[in-house]
Formats: structure tokens, sequence, C-alpha cells
């Protein structure tokens, strides 16, 4: 399946962000590119939830990040194996996934160990090892599996009191002298080795070549305690089959083991990948192993793809855009500082909203707009342009946005009543929440500014949290290394606004405005912009 398509506005997003990348994301979906999602950087405010639940519309999927993560690389998806199981399984299903690196998980699905090519080589090189099964545990089962094998009298036991392995390939004599009690001896149709070695105490006959003795002696065998197999292969071929046949944890370290989340950042991992130097890593997933990861894994990785909306400086987006594959870039606002790889798409218009350009790339197209996209998007124009009362407002964003009323069979001044009312109430807000509902953060020149906008019906109502938000901006312009902070109060009805300001370079907003206060705060009558109207003018300023 494609990777999605991330469509997302700018942080502390508005209704248009939202709106437009809801719209643009349908649209692209029309269009071929199924995969397109509408995202946003953010909380909604309360005007956006209002046009949301007005048109049924679903909040975008929250994205904090494009960093590339481990969830972004093409890891390999090898099945995790039990402790249980024998080495020789464990080599052919590395055999099989083509990998060299298992995961062991316990029956919860937890991870618990790794078994690597290396552990399996390593145990089975090293000769001095004999009276492995006491140690190991190593059941029936994996021995029986194995080799082929079948019990074939009525006597079975656990391999946890086993000694020695012992191949009966020599004069029967000096067999019977290396035989001792509880060993397990490997024979082939030698009758006369069987019953001297039953004599000996041996716990086990592994009979090769499907040879089976009669039944005389497997009674025998079963009243002294000792179980009796028949394996079709050689003597040769069994010795050393019975050495795969015990469990991986006994070759497997447990401890310190490295393994990584699917949520993890690459450029994380490679630190670690440096200093440790193995050959693949697991990787979780929900608690539960979902593969391994190995350092070319890394060189393959998928960048996210994004398109960004309403926005194009690095300030405003998603954090870890650099890691990014951006794919559009639809805007209405000045040219920002965002680089990109290779050419993009890049559209730019002087309008009041994002959502206008939205727009009319349905109308260019002749793709019907559903009543809900359309809804959205003349919400979105409405409300960028505060009902194309804002000097940003064009006759295209008017002329469009009734075009949008009239699909989504809405009256635009009695609709905008009812979102500005819903939009600009402040009740239960903190004066962090007012300060960051509308937030942008620019640099100008040598210069970083950060402004916020709060849209109201009724200025006076701001004024019994005056102090506690300016407390809060000299706050914010400390911590956060701002020349300058402001927030704009726009009064939607009287269109003005009251700006708050802090920061060494306040006195900008003399020079900006060609006004005068020894306060922190002025009044300006009819700036109800900030793109337009105070934005530009701040920028002049700093660079006189």
């Amino acid at each position: 399946m494609d990777e999605k398509v991330y469509v997302m506005g700018h942080k502390n997003p508005d209704t248009d962000s939202i709106c437009a990348a809801i719209g643009y994301a349908y649209y692209k979906r029309e269009t071929g590119t199924q995969n397109a999602v509408a995202a946003r950087l953010g909380e909604i405010n309360k005007e956006t939830e209002f046009v949301l639940e007005y048109f049924n519309a679903d909040i975008p999927e929250f994205i904090s990040t494009v960093k590339m993560q481990v969830k972004d690389v093409g890891i390999d998806r090898v099945i995790p194996i039990y402790p249980e199981i024998s080495i020789r399984k464990a080599w052919n299903i590395m055999q099989k996934q083509n990998v060299k690196t298992l995961p062991v998980i316990d029956t919860a699905g937890k991870l618990t160990g790794v078994c690597t090519l290396s552990d399996l080589t390593s145990y089975y090189m090293d000769v001095s090892i004999n009276n492995f099964f006491s140690k190991s545990n190593t059941s029936l089962k994996n021995i029986i599996e194995t080799m082929s094998g079948r019990v074939i009298n009525n006597y079975t036991f656990d391999f946890s009191n086993t000694n020695n392995i012992i191949v009966a390939a020599m004069d029967i004599e000096e067999v019977v002298k290396r035989i001792f009690k509880n060993d397990i001896v490997i024979v082939g149709d030698r009758i006369d080795v069987h019953k001297r070695a039953v004599e000996r105490g041996a716990t086990c006959l592994i009979i090769t070549g499907n040879f089976k003795p009669e039944d005389e002696f497997l009674k025998y065998a079963e009243d002294n305690n000792c179980m009796v197999i028949s394996v079709p292969h050689d003597s040769f071929t069994t010795a050393r089959l019975i050495n795969q046949s015990i469990p991986v944890s006994y070759v497997i370290s447990n401890k310190n083991i490295i393994s990584f989340d699917n949520e993890d950042f690459i450029n994380e991992i490679k630190e670690i990948m440096l200093d440790t130097r193995y050959r693949a890593y697991p990787v979780i997933d929900n608690n539960k192993v979902i593969g391994t990861i190995s350092r070319y894994h890394l060189i393959k990785g998928n960048r996210k793809k994004v398109i960004l909306l309403d926005h194009n400086e690095r300030a405003q987006s998603v954090h870890g855009l650099e890691e990014a594959e951006i794919l559009e870039i639809i805007d209405h606002h000045r040219v920002g500082d965002i680089q990109t790889l290779t050419p993009v798409f890049f559209d730019n218009r002087p309008l009041g909203s994002t959502s206008t350009i939205i727009a009319s790339y349905f109308f260019e197209s002749g793709i019907a707009i559903p009543r809900k996209i359309a809804g959205l998007l003349c919400s979105a124009i409405i409300s960028d342009t505060l009902l194309f009362k804002s000097p940003t407002s064009t006759n295209t964003d008017e002329v469009i946005a009734r075009k949008l009323s009239d699909i989504a069979g809405i009256d635009i001044y009695d609709f905008s009543s009812m979102m500005f009312k819903a939009g600009t109430s402040l009740a239960g807000k903190s004066p962090e929440a007012i300060f960051y509902q509308d937030f942008k953060e620019l640099n100008l020149g040598r210069s970083k500014v950060g402004i916020g906008q709060v849209t109201t019906m009724d200025l006076e109502g701001i004024n019994s949290i005056k102090d506690e938000l300016l407390h809060l901006m000299e706050d914010i312009c400390i911590k956060r290394g701002y020349d300058l902070v402001l927030l704009m109060l726009t009064d939607i009805i009287n269109k003005g606004s009251e700006i708050l300001f802090t920061g060494k370079s306040r006195d900008m907003i003399t020079q900006a405005f060609n006004v005068h206060t020894a306060k922190n705060s002025v009044y300006l009558p009819g700036v109800v912009s900030r793109k337009k109207q105070v934005i530009p003018n701040i920028a002049s300023a700093m660079n006189k």
C-alpha cells in the first residue's frame, strides 16, 4: 500500500488551515492521490470546532512530527520464534526468510531474546560440548522432530538427567567400555550392542536406518528404563542432527537486548547502531515484535510526504520538516524560508484565504464539491476575511464564497454570525490558551517575532485578563528568545485591534504604526489583518 501524503496547515491552526487541509485532501483523492489525508499541527479552536460540528466533518489527524521513524523504513518482517524450538528449526526459518537474526518471544509475544546465525554456528562448532542434553532441557519433541524419528517401545522420559552421547562405531568391547549410566547411544542394526548398552545403563538407544529390533528386546529395554527411538538416517547424519535438537534458549543470550520501537526516530537509532554493531535489531510495536531492522534499511528509508497549506515558513510548520519530502505548497501569505530539495508545485496568491485557492481548483477542473466540503471552505473564507471586511479580502474571495454558500445551503450572514459568536467566546479559556489559539512565529530580518491574534465581538470583555496576558507574553518572550511579542485583540464589529506588546524591540511599534505610547498596548482603528496590516509594518520598521 502506498504511504500517506499528509495535507497540513500551520501550527496553532485556524479555521482556514484546518478546512483547507480537509478540502484539498479530498480534492487530491478525487484526482488520483488516494492516500492523501488531512492533518493538523495543533488543537483546533472553538470557531473551527463549531464549523466541523455544523458540517459533520471529522477533526483531522494530529501530527507532531514528520521526522523519519522506524515505521518509515522497510524493516524485515521476520517471524519471531519461541525459545523452546530446536536450533535446526531456527536455522531453517532463517534460510526460508533469508535473515540472520530472529527475535525470540514468550507466549505473550513479548521479546525475551535474540537468536543469531553466529549463535547457532558458534555452538555447532564447539566440539567440546557433549552432555548438553542435561543442561539444555532438550525436549523429546525436539529430538523426534529434528531426526524424523519415532519411539518404538513404551518408555519415554525427559532428557534432564542424561549424560554423554555415544556413537557405537567401534569394536563391541570398546563401545561397551565407553557406555555409562544415563548415556544416549546411537547405533545401527548391531543387535549385540543393543543389549549390552541396556545392561550398562544406557537411558536411550537411537537406532539408525529405520531398523526395528525384536519385540522381546523392546520389552527388555522398557523394563530397564531405556527408551528406543528409530530414525531413518545413517549414524553419521544422526549424530549431526541430534546436536541440532537442543532449544535455542540454550545458545542465545537474553541479557542487554537492544531493540527499537516502531515510533523511534531514525537519527536516534543510528547512534545506537554505531555503538553496538549488531547485525540486526528487533522492532517492537504495541509490545509485540514485528520484525528486525539493520543498517542497510536506513539507506532505503522513505521520507514522509507532505503538502503544506496556508504557510511557507519553517517556524510555522511541522517539526522535522527538513526530513520530509515536500510535494506542494499552497498559500496566500508572504514567501517565507522553506527550502526544498527538488522543484515542487508552489501556488501563492494574494487572496484573503487559502481555501479560496482550494475551491478554485474544484471549479476549474469541474470536480463536484460535496456540500460538506463546500461548507468547510466557505467557512474558512468567511473566517480569514472577517466576512470580506479584512483588507486582505478580494473580490475573488467573495465571489467564490458565495458560490460555496449556495452549494452548502447556508446564508452567509446568518452563518457567519453564529460562527463568530462561537469562535470569539473566551469563556473558560486560560491566558495561555487565548494567546496561542492563533499564533505565528516569524523571522523578520535578524529579529525573531511572535504574533498572536484573537478575534472577538466584545473587546471590553478581555480587559479583566490583560495584565495576565502581558505577564504571560513577557515570560514567553524571555524563555523563547523573541525580540518582540505581540497579541492582536481584534474587534470584528468595530473593525479595529488593540495591540499588546513586549520585548526588547517594543519601540518598533511606535515606528511601525506612527503612534506614541508609554504603555504595553495601543488601539489601532481599522487594523484587523495581521498579514497585510501588521507584519509588513513591523518588518519595514525593523529593516530601517
